[in-house]
């Protein structure tokens, strides 16, 4: 029997996504490639193949499991199976230099950006941006993680010289100009089926970690249902929200073969946007959704269902 194959490697992730297959009696398989096996003289199963890899696998201990995702999605993709968010979207997701090229490339704005590889080039690049406000983060990550803000290139030589410095796992360094938003605030658009569904405000006043999901939520800013909180939500739909840089998002999710996202921007002060994340493994916040009325991994699932209605009429041809 066809099934939606789910690919991924942090359960926290998949546990909403797997009730909404449920609710929906969508047949469905958990593939969990936080280590295994791929046999490459071996035929896959017949389904749909969707793909929730994530960039920031190494900071939950799964250090190769992009890699043994990578083997995988290249076999389905040989056998010509349906697959959401192949390779090329593996490949955006944990390289932003990669993500920032092809923004560009569709005449989207992103902060001036320098790759650095080890302390000395760092520092080198970090004078550039002299008497600006910079950040560093890593190429390859999630959540916002690594993520950190600097007013002078001597705090950034005490935080390398320093114990707090994360070495990015593939090594490479971003330095970025600081785009400071008025309201402290990020909007993220999220995308199923390459079309726009709705977009989040995020609040960054705390900080830089903006995974959405429940899993990654602050305690003390998430109000679970019943109770009632003083502090505003971190994460609010924007409704109604409709900017032209909507159409050339859907441009390039199109031509990169990108399925389901979640890309972030920021407003400067003169109303000019920086795209600055594409979030091919795009998770949803609970308390914003029932707030909004709008649901991300129903439309995923939906969208799945879909996609293996397609695939079961082929093979019964």
């Amino acid at each position: 029997m066809s099934k939606i194959y789910v690919i991924h490697e942090n359960s926290e992730w998949t546990e909403h996504l797997f009730k909404r297959l449920e609710e929906l009696n969508l047949p469905y398989e958990d593939w969990n490639l936080v280590h295994g096996t791929v046999d490459l003289t071996s035929v896959p199963p017949e389904g749909v193949f969707y793909s929730r890899m994530s960039a920031s696998s190494h900071t939950r201990g799964h250090r190769f499991a992009p890699e043994l995702t990578s083997a995988v999605l290249s076999w389905l993709e040989h056998h010509g199976r349906v697959v959401i968010n192949g390779s090329r979207v593996l490949q955006l997701e944990i390289s932003k230099v990669l993500q920032y090229l092809e923004l560009e490339k569709f005449g989207i704005k992103t902060p001036r950006t320098i790759a650095a590889v080890g302390k000395a080039d760092i520092l080198k690049a970090a004078k550039t941006f002299e008497r600006k406000k910079f950040i560093t983060k890593h190429n390859r990550a999630g959540k916002g993680l690594g993520v950190q803000l600097f007013t002078s290139v001597e705090a950034l030589e005490q935080y390398l010289d320093g114990d707090s410095f994360e070495e990015p796992v593939d090594g490479i360094t971003l330095l970025q100009d600081y785009i400071e938003s008025p309201d402290s605030f990020i909007t993220r658009c999220e995308f199923v089926g390459g079309k726009f569904l709705y977009a989040v405000r995020v609040d960054t006043s705390e900080g830089f970690e903006l995974c959405p999901a429940d899993a990654c939520t602050i305690d003390d800013l998430f109000c679970p249902v019943g109770e009632e909180s003083s502090q505003p939500a971190k994460f609010q739909i924007r409704e109604g929200f409709n900017h032209p840089i909507i159409e050339k998002y859907e441009q390039l999710l199109a031509a990169n073969h990108i399925h389901i996202a979640g890309i972030e921007f920021i407003e400067d002060k003169d109303g000019n946007i920086f795209t600055y994340d594409i979030n091919t493994n795009t998770n949803y916040n609970s308390e914003a959704e029932a707030n909004g009325g709008v649901y991300g991994m129903l439309a995923v699932a939906e969208y799945l269902g879909k996609e293996l209605a397609k695939v079961v009429e082929l093979v019964d041809l």
